[in-house]
């Protein structure tokens, strides 16, 4: 991980001023914003309990002393910090860049989510960086995946193109969307029939739910408790 910082910081560039927003639209589009809302809260509930941050739409500053120097991603997960509320993250107050960046793209946002982004990124030493594109405005299939390697990233490669039996190689899911398994995340990223994208915990192969779909599951387990309780109270009586 590289945190360029500015050599010796004096007590001026302590007091600058790091704003809390660029006054940039906070999403390409309503479904844009949703779905970086939902990922934010879907990983936020399955990494809860670990020392581990998870935000999104928040500027990271990257260089003390510039706060031109600065980038949004719109999802990001951070091991080895304190989960709480940030006016913005300051890595040389952190000490930690973020370890897997997710990116809601669009034909609008695909040349710096592929060029100025991404360089950066790896610059900082993102570990893994997700491209997600719901409307299919130029990626195709809409998920793409990469990890660090060398200072740059490469492609990540798809769990689900090919398996080696000996030399025979046998091609699975051919014509499907890719899925991809996230090391850090313990996930496995996926494309159902809408594709749309969905998470799916590899320890247990169970998909995460949303914050409406896990309430709904623990209203109707209630349901299922008191009228098997009431079924005990009539055969009690």
């Amino acid at each position: 991980m590289t945190i360029m910082q500015r050599e010796p910081p004096t007590k001026a560039a302590d007091q600058i001023f790091y704003p809390e927003s660029d006054g940039k639209p906070m999403a390409e589009t309503d479904l844009h914003r949703e779905i970086m809302i939902w990922i934010i809260h879907l990983l936020q509930r399955f990494l809860a309990g670990q020392r581990v941050y998870v935000s999104g739409n928040l500027l990271i500053y990257y260089e003390q002393g510039n706060p031109r120097k600065s980038v949004a991603p719109d999802c990001f997960v951070v091991w080895g910090v304190e989960s709480r509320y940030r006016p913005n993250y300051k890595l040389w107050e952190e000490g930690q860049a973020p370890q897997v960046v997710f990116e809601i793209s669009s034909k609008t946002t695909q040349r710096d989510d592929l060029g100025g982004k991404m360089r950066l990124y790896a610059q900082l030493g993102v570990e893994e960086y997700y491209l997600y594109d719901p409307t299919g405005d130029y990626l195709e299939p809409p998920l793409a995946a990469f990890q660090l390697a060398g200072g740059g990233f490469i492609p990540m490669q798809p769990v689900n193109e090919e398996v080696r039996v000996g030399d025979l190689a046998f091609l699975l899911g051919e014509g499907e969307p890719p899925e991809f398994i996230s090391p850090r995340l313990g996930l496995r990223l996926a494309l159902d029939e809408q594709r749309r994208l969905q998470f799916y915990n590899v320890a247990t192969g169970q998909r995460l739910l949303s914050d409406d779909e896990a309430r709904q599951l623990a209203e109707a387990e209630v349901q299922a408790l008191r009228a098997e309780l009431a079924r005990l109270r009539g055969e009690l009586a």
